[in-house]
């Protein structure tokens, strides 16, 4: 899986309070075609905008969003780039190593408000903290090496005494005791494992932190400058649709699961994984400022781990000026 991921039978969701979103009639906006680039394959994950779209938000805006499905052949900095997508799913890491390269790209929004990385365990050999990375076999891509080490650097652990062991993307090193944990994320993995029956212990390292922000939304500068009406309706409609998600996730898992019907989704995998990626998703800083929103204090704690990575970026980064349009709003 991507970096990216994971009962009420009622009308899906309340209607809200419109954020953002003008009331004109329908009929009476002209439709402005845009792209939405999302960072992986159709499923929960990305939930918040199956709702937007099915409920006719950005249609009422004067947008036709097109989703676009991401996967492991299909990279989310191209299309924005392209201006095919006006808008893309990243990630903090990805969209600071795309700037180094040149990419004119601002984050304008947080999806997930805590990295969803973990370390798996099980309940009869478990890993609850850094400290006990000691000594322990640790299943992962060998890509996410630096990922690992920063996690030991923030938490004075010493990385020689962890051994990692390259796997798949898989519980089954872990089932089969080959590893004693796995570096996953908190909704793919263990929600497998759950829905085989197996428990596990997982250990958020955003709460040990790694702060690197996940499932962020990005728009090139010359979006921000010139485009600003269709950034503002898009989020709007995104931002409402994750609102919605929140307050009936069996029912968004539902009709993630009827949108997509040849995806091969599970309705108890799709309700679990949601149920697990909900909380990732929303704070205090959620609940006070808005879906979306990013602290000033989350951008240096973004800074600082980046660092760890070897991606060096500054707070320009970041802009909050679209979300500040659709709060306002």
């Amino acid at each position: 899986m991507t970096h990216a991921y994971p009962t009420r039978r009622g009308l899906l969701l309340g209607a809200g309070a419109a954020v953002g979103l003008s009331a004109l009639p329908r009929m009476a906006r002209a439709q402005q075609a845009v792209g939405f680039q999302l960072s992986w394959l159709h499923s929960v994950q990305f939930a918040g905008s199956y709702i937007a779209q099915q409920r006719g938000w950005w249609r009422d805006a004067g947008l036709q969003v097109a989703l676009m499905q991401g996967g492991p052949n299909a990279p989310v900095e191209p299309p924005v780039v392209a201006g095919s997508a006006l808008v893309g799913i990243s990630a903090a890491d990805y969209t600071a190593a795309a700037v180094a390269q040149g990419a004119p790209f601002r984050i304008i929004g947080v999806a997930m408000q805590k990295n969803p990385f973990v370390i798996a365990s099980l309940p009869g050999n478990p890993i609850r903290t850094p400290k006990d990375l000691a000594g322990k076999r640790i299943g992962m891509a060998i890509a996410n090496t630096p990922v690992l080490q920063a996690l030991a650097a923030l938490n004075d652990v010493d990385f020689s005494a962890i051994q990692i062991v390259p796997t798949q993307y898989s519980a089954q090193p872990l089932i089969a005791g080959e590893v004693d944990g796995l570096l996953c994320w908190e909704t793919d993995l263990p929600v497998a494992m759950t829905i085989q029956g197996i428990e596990s212990v997982t250990m958020l390292m955003a709460d040990h932190g790694y702060a690197v922000q996940s499932q962020t939304y990005i728009a090139t500068e010359d979006s921000i400058a010139n485009r600003r009406d269709a950034l503002v309706a898009l989020m709007a409609g995104e931002l409402r649709g994750w609102d919605d998600c929140r307050a009936d996730p069996d029912a968004a898992a539902q009709m993630t699961v009827q949108m997509f019907p040849d995806a091969g989704l599970d309705l108890d995998t799709q309700q679990l994984q949601l149920r697990r990626q909900l909380p990732l998703m929303f704070s205090e800083d959620t609940d006070r400022h808005g879906f979306g929103w990013f602290s000033d204090d989350s951008i240096q704690a973004n800074i600082r781990t980046l660092a760890l990575l070897d991606r060096k970026v500054t707070a320009d980064l970041w802009d909050r000026s679209i979300l500040d349009a659709v709060h306002a709003g």
